[in-house]
């Protein structure tokens, strides 16, 4: 095996990456590329007209390399300026929070890094973490200072899972793995292969000045067809959910509409 890129969205600071990173680094070499700051909700965002300014740290004798852009900049960074070979795989997280339902998956910081992965033609794996019930209230404490534990046992889990996966091998039709833990996981918990739940949100700005407004996500979930056997189902009974999404992927239409819009 060469080596494993690890990216997230929560940046350097983030109390999920060295336990991630000093897990990972036991069963593979590892390069660590991640944000300066965090980049939660900006999706698969590429920096276009600012240069991106990169510096090299060590934190607890992990070498970081940090940068000033998004998380897919630091996987674009990672596979292609820094270091030289291409990675064998991509990771990303551990995220403060689940990447539950299409909604999120779409503006996920963390996801959107691992689909940068992909098409760089390289297998991706995105991690997430949090509460189905109570998001803000986990991510305090899971930002505190006493979440050491947490993460060390929530890393151990997630390389285990990774370990599976490449035990077996990466399937093909895949682009993209999202896993999620939900709060409580540990090795006894369920794991499954899911669906991507058909959900979304509503109104995440909060005017806080006249014409100014800030985020302020606090709407849950809004629900769309059948959830049975979903990663947001799944989720809120505890099982840690293994979502194999497919990012080429075409719809169809009913014959109908085809003959109404198609020419020539």
């Amino acid at each position: 095996m060469g080596y494993l890129l690890l990216t997230n969205d929560d940046g350097v600071d983030s109390p999920a990456l060295l336990p991630f990173a000093r897990a990972l680094d036991e069963i593979a070499p590892l390069k660590v590329v991640v944000p300066a700051e965090e980049r939660s909700w900006v999706g698969k965002a590429i920096t276009r007209f600012d240069e991106i300014r990169v510096e090299r740290t060590v934190r607890e004798g992990i070498e970081v390399f940090v940068a000033d852009g998004y998380p897919a900049d630091c996987t674009q960074l990672g596979v292609h300026s820094l270091f030289g070979a291409k990675p064998d795989m991509v990771l990303s997280g551990i995220n403060i929070g689940l990447n539950q339902g299409l909604g999120f998956l779409l503006s996920s910081g963390t996801v959107g890094a691992a689909a940068e992965g992909w098409i760089a033609g390289l297998p991706a794996v995105a991690f997430s973490t949090g509460s189905s019930f109570d998001h803000r209230g986990w991510a305090k404490e899971a930002w505190s200072d006493s979440s050491r534990v947490f993460w060390e046992a929530t890393a151990t889990l997630a390389v285990d899972v990774l370990a599976d996966i490449l035990r077996v091998g990466y399937p093909d039709g895949v682009d993209v793995f999202s896993v999620n833990f939900p709060e409580n996981a540990s090795f006894d918990s369920s794991r499954r292969i899911t669906s991507l739940a058909k959900v979304g949100y509503d109104n995440i700005f909060r005017e806080h000045e006249p014409g100014r407004y800030i985020h302020d996500f606090n709407t849950g979930l809004r629900m769309t067809g059948d959830l049975a056997g979903s990663d947001v189902e799944l989720l809120r009974s505890g099982v840690v959910t293994i979502t194999p999404i497919q990012l080429a992927h075409t719809g169809t239409v009913p014959d109908t509409f085809r003959a109404a819009v198609e020419r020539g």
